[in-house]
């Protein structure tokens, strides 16, 4: 019989900070960030010890990929409305008339073609799945808040 176990990214402290800018969005095309939460649903069957995944293990993992993403300038390579060059130790991103120019060191490339809630939620799934994977696990679902009460789910199913 199947079982979920699920973790809660507020209450675990499963966090990060970002900016990122939604080309073609009249608000939100604007450079702005956030404060992520990012949650985690595993259905599975248990194992013999009567243990779907180790939350332990699963905060882990979490909390790796949230690192990278934190405190960075998220930037979707794959969107067709940025321009992204390289000079010297900076990262150039023309988006319409606008230039920005940022450290490499403080930006992300994400191979994603925007990092909305919901690009964003599939690439941490994409992340996280592979490392989580189990013969005992048939779904792994994460959810990612751009601050309390509004995100978006992406699921793996196996």
């Amino acid at each position: 019989m199947a079982r979920r176990l699920e973790i809660d990214g507020w209450s675990s402290g499963i966090r990060f900070s970002a900016c990122h800018l939604i080309p073609g969005h009249e608000k939100c095309g604007r450079l702005h960030g956030h404060s992520y939460a990012v949650h985690i649903r595993i259905i599975g069957r248990p194992n013999d010890d009567n243990i779907i995944a180790d939350f332990g293990e699963v905060k882990k993992v979490l909390r790796e990929v949230c690192d990278e993403l934190d405190h960075k300038m998220l930037v979707p390579t794959k969107n067709p409305r940025l321009k992204i060059t390289k000079k010297g130790d900076n990262i150039i991103i023309v988006h319409g008339k606008k230039n920005y120019s940022f450290p490499r060191e403080d930006v992300l490339e994400l191979d994603i073609p925007s990092a909305t809630a919901e690009g964003l939620a599939r690439y941490i799934l994409d992340r996280i799945s592979p490392r989580l994977k189990r013969p005992n696990i048939k779904e792994i679902e994460v959810g990612l808040d751009e601050g309390v009460g509004q995100g978006a789910w992406a699921k793996n199913e196996f």
